[in-house]
């Protein structure tokens, strides 16, 4: 499998869903850079499960253990290693689940490709499990680049057709910003927030589970990082992105509205603010050419309904080569969008401070 990430920045995510626990190495930190390991674990607290009645009754504490990489609370040039202890699993009722795959799921594919040496508990290596360790990654890095101004959020743009207002792209209140922090369901208006939760509910009454979209922004990034084709920073955003479970989209800016645009329509005029270039809109989200404008880059990313549902459904045994139904069993969120908005902050997070670490394309 494949489970780094980062090309001057390495992360490495490593555990099943089920096993005795599961963890990161990152190695390439920067020396010396001050971990809140109380602000780390407020930060992996919102991505917890078993915190609301929208995600899965499986409870678990995540508070992070770290083996390496840290002395007196500083990061000291050497791999950081860091572990989450899995407590409360389930594993049986997974049992069936090689022979009789979910619709929707890996345990098909991962069938195919590993010939039966998968772990199937929970979904194994293939779990939004993982993104607990993902996003202690993302929480260190998410403190490194505050102390340099740089500031990344998320919300919940949308979930089974209920809508919040969208980010400003021209960059967002910072009041509003420190209030998403903070929400135990992170919108932008308390309305949509309590009316997305009702559709939540509404879709595990019936068995079944809703999607959604989150809108991330990141606001003040230095211009310049990144780089042409497949070293733009567009590129490396989107392909960490997808890397998250469950993600089937991921858009820039005006996103595909653009097809839909004229050039007068769609370009962001450049205009002087003091002795800075600035644009006077963003469609772009932030990038021209891979390389961050310094306008604020601004992303939405489209995540599935949850393929474990209660429902009955159409499957196949693959040993004895006829088709089935399938109960799915087990414990389950009925939209993982709320649990995932951390998990988007703490991927974008990895990604620009890797691009910051790039080295200068022109020698001094």
């Amino acid at each position: 499998m494949w489970s780094e990430l980062g090309e001057h920045l390495r992360v490495s995510i490593f555990g099943q869903s089920h096993a005795p626990a599961i963890g990161v190495v990152m190695d390439g930190l920067p020396a010396g850079e001050r971990v809140d390991l109380e602000a780390l674990e407020e930060f992996l607290q919102r991505r917890a499960p078993g915190r609301t009645d929208t995600s899965t009754p499986r409870r678990e504490e995540d508070r992070p253990r770290i083996l390496s990489g840290l002395v007196d609370g500083h990061t000291c040039g050497a791999p950081l290693a860091a572990v989450i202890e899995n407590t409360n699993t389930r594993s049986g009722d997974y049992e069936n689940l090689k022979d009789v795959p979910r619709p929707g799921h890996a345990d098909y594919t991962a069938q195919v490709r590993y010939g039966g040496a998968q772990d199937v508990r929970g979904g194994g290596h293939f779990s939004g499990r993982l993104t607990a360790p993902l996003c202690i990654a993302g929480g260190i890095c998410l403190q490194i680049l505050a102390r340099r101004g740089v500031e990344v959020d998320a919300h919940i743009q949308r979930i089974g057709g209920v809508e919040d207002r969208p980010f400003r792209p021209l960059g967002e209140d910072a009041g509003a910003l420190a209030q998403l922090r903070r929400a135990p369901f992170p919108t932008l208006e308390q309305g949509a927030g309590e009316r997305m939760r009702e559709a939540i509910l509404d879709a595990r009454a019936e068995g079944d589970s809703v999607g959604g979209v989150i809108e991330c922004v990141v606001q003040h990034p230095p211009a310049g990082l990144g780089g042409g084709m497949f070293g733009g920073i567009d590129s490396r955003l989107a392909a960490a992105l997808f890397g998250i479970p469950a993600v089937k989209g991921v858009e820039l800016g005006a996103g595909f509205r653009v097809a839909e645009m004229r050039g007068s329509e769609n370009n962001d005029p450049f205009r002087m603010e003091g002795d800075r270039v600035v644009t006077s809109s963003n469609h772009a989200g932030g990038v021209l050419g891979g390389i961050t404008t310094g306008m604020p880059l601004l992303f939405r990313v489209a995540f599935k309904p949850t393929p474990s549902i209660s429902r009955e459904q159409d499957s196949v045994s693959l040993s004895r080569h006829r088709e089935e139904k399938l109960v799915v069993h087990g414990r389950h969120d009925p939209c993982i969008v709320p649990r995932a908005v951390p998990v988007v902050e703490a991927v974008a997070a990895i990604a620009l401070l890797d691009a910051m670490l790039d080295p200068p394309a022109r020698l001094p």
